[in-house]
């Protein structure tokens, strides 16, 4: 287990993580950190403890926007699959129809062209 240490507010912290994962937690508390320093910025010195609650809030509000996209993006997904599914489904039925209807002019010209056959070998009655 790797051990980092990240600054927040000024204040650095000694933290583990699992290997290979030091950058992404590093990146993370710099993030935590701006919106620490944006929130220090507009209310000025309003003490730790309600700076880390209202960043935390600012994450936790963000956090939530994503989840409701995820969930509206995937019932589009879903959507959409369901929009392929019945186009593929009337493709094939399409299909089907179109393979009867190629089937059924095959055998009528099969048997036109039977009748044709026959008249033409047939001896002119006159």
């Amino acid at each position: 287990m790797a051990q980092i240490t990240v600054t927040i507010n000024g204040k650095a912290f000694r933290m583990a993580c699992d290997d290979g994962e030091e950058d992404r937690l590093m990146g993370l508390a710099a993030r935590f950190d701006g919106w620490i320093s944006e929130l220090k910025g507009s209310f000025g010195e309003i003490g730790d403890q309600r700076l880390t609650v209202m960043a935390g809030i600012m994450a936790t509000d963000q956090l939530s926007e994503l989840e409701r996209k995820i969930k509206q993006l995937e019932q589009q997904l879903a959507d959409a699959n369901q929009q392929k599914l019945a186009a593929l489904d009337n493709m094939s039925q399409n299909e089907q129809e179109l393979s009867r209807a190629v089937h059924s002019a095959a055998a009528r010209i099969e048997s036109l062209a039977e009748g044709l056959t026959k008249s033409l070998r047939s001896p002119d009655p006159s």
